[in-house]
């Protein structure tokens, strides 16, 4: 089984209004997943309230069973999209942007900015147009990440004002507060001079049309978080967390933070990062160096979507230190699980917006 028998059993599969098939008509959205026996895959409809989407991919998983193998496991993991985001716009401050996803930590080292990164490479991978923020005033890493931290954004006028152009990388806009900074010298600001800086990230730069706009927070529920919410309004929050206990109880405080009232800003998820821990020699083997279904067991608990768990790869951590994050890489088995999570967080937000109304910039008083 490979993709190329997985796109040869599709071809047999009619669209009905018109007649053609679904592969040369170009309705195979994104890249194909094989892991083991489980295929996932994606398809495009011209918009959400299509009558065939039930019954096109009801075809499409029999065509799969018939042409590649009745052990195939495809059922419910044929996901249907629509060429229109129908999103909001959820925010005057950037009017062009259809989504803003804020991916936040309890605490630090969990793999926050490893998830951020690759999950805004994956949603361009997917045909979206996508920015990335590093929000992460006091410890801003995707310059690093990205392999451009000799780069430099420059300035241009754009309807009479002048705007700061992100970096372009894998298909993503960039900007973070590490290109204006020394990186060898700590960067000592109060709680104000940070906020008043990643404003001006957002609100001084010439974003353009973009389909997401990831943002990576820095770790912990602070004055960052809160400049956040007042200033645009969050579409939603992807938590990322490890599986061991303190980790755990710092990611609860965080998605609560969110849920509250006074924030009110939709969690559509949690990434558990390094799960487990395959060695190359043994790949069918796994250990939970850090515990087993930690994240899994918090989803449950506070009732939001396990997204993804992510494995402990060391292509993961060298592909941030060498600037060439993995999911940017030939289709592995990381790359494959960034792309995975990549679709969940798709198909959260196209929830969220057709069943919640659009989240507003917080407005919080001092009586």
């Amino acid at each position: 089984m490979n993709t190329q028998s997985i796109l040869d059993a599709l071809a047999h599969v009619r669209y009905p209004g018109t007649g053609k098939d679904i592969v040369s008509s170009g309705m195979i959205h994104g890249d194909i997943t094989i892991e083991g026996k489980k295929v996932s895959l994606a398809l495009l409809f011209e918009k959400p309230n299509d009558p065939f989407i039930k019954s096109v991919v009801k075809a499409a998983e029999t065509a799969i069973l018939t042409y590649v193998g009745d052990d195939v496991e495809v059922k419910g993991n044929i996901t249907a999209y629509h060429k229109e985001v129908q999103a909001p716009r959820v925010s005057s401050i950037l009017p062009d942007v259809k989504n803003i996803i804020a991916v936040f930590s309890g605490k630090g080292g969990v793999g926050k900015s490893t998830v951020s990164s690759n999950l805004a490479i994956s949603l361009a991978k997917l045909g979206y147009k996508v920015g990335l923020l590093d929000a992460d005033i006091h410890g801003p890493s995707m310059p690093k990440m990205f392999g451009v931290e000799e780069e430099r954004p420059y300035m241009e006028e754009v309807n009479g004002k002048e705007m700061i152009v992100p970096i372009e990388k894998y298909g993503v806009k960039l900007l973070s507060i590490g290109f204006f900074v020394d990186p060898a010298n700590a960067l000592i600001w109060r709680g104000s001079m940070a906020s008043n800086a990643l404003k001006q990230l957002i609100t001084d730069a010439h974003w353009g049309e973009l389909d997401y706009f990831v943002m990576d927070l820095p770790p912990g529920t602070g004055d960052i978080h809160l400049t956040l919410v007042q200033t645009m309004g969050i579409t939603g929050a992807v938590a990322v967390t490890t599986p061991q206990d303190v980790a755990l109880a710092d990611a609860r405080k965080g998605v609560n933070m969110f849920l509250g009232d006074k924030i009110n800003v939709p969690v559509l998820g949690l990434v558990e990062n390094m799960a487990y821990f395959t060695p190359a020699e043994l790949p069918d083997n796994k250990y939970y160096i850090f515990g087993k279904d930690g994240g899994k067991r918090l989803c449950e608990e506070l009732n939001i979507p396990l997204l993804g768990q992510i494995p402990i790869v060391q292509s993961i951590r060298e592909g941030g230190d060498e600037g060439r994050p993995v999911a940017f890489s030939a289709d592995s088995i990381t790359a494959q699980a960034f792309i995975e999570l990549a679709r969940r967080v798709v198909e959260r937000v196209e929830w969220r917006n057709q069943t919640m109304d659009p989240t507003h910039k917080v407005e919080i008083t001092h009586k």
